[in-house]
């Protein structure tokens, strides 16, 4: 088995699209109106309309998520959290450095997920 994605449902796709696109730096690839994913060398992250998954009957509730982080690895912790620019009621935690080492700074996307930017303590 191979870990393909994580799929985001929302009400707010072009949102949610342009947050990612801020985040990872890439553009996202639209096959269609209503799906968008950013294609990375591990796995993929999609967002989808909430028209996606109507056969599901409710199964999904956009922006209810308080459970899952989706983690994004940077080289500077600090400068990807300033470049973005979240407001203050985004942030969950300014940038730290964490008691096993790694830096990290956790933000809301705006469906309310958290996403965290983190980087590992460099060997020396």
């Amino acid at each position: 088995m191979s870990f393909a994605s994580i799929r985001i449902v929302t009400d707010d796709l072009d949102g949610l699209v342009a947050f990612y696109e801020r985040v990872t730096g890439q553009q996202a690839e639209r096959p269609a109106p209503v799906f968008a994913q950013f294609v990375g060398p591990g796995a993929s992250l999609a967002i989808a309309s909430t028209a996606t998954v109507a056969v599901l009957s409710g199964a999904l509730t956009p922006a209810t998520n308080r459970s899952v982080f989706i983690e994004f690895e940077v080289a500077d912790v600090d400068g990807a959290f300033a470049e973005l620019g979240p407001t203050s009621e985004d942030v969950v935690l300014e940038p730290t450095t964490m008691p096993w080492g790694n830096r990290s700074a956790l933000v809301r996307d705006p469906d309310g997920n958290v996403v965290n930017l983190f980087s590992r303590p460099t060997t020396d």
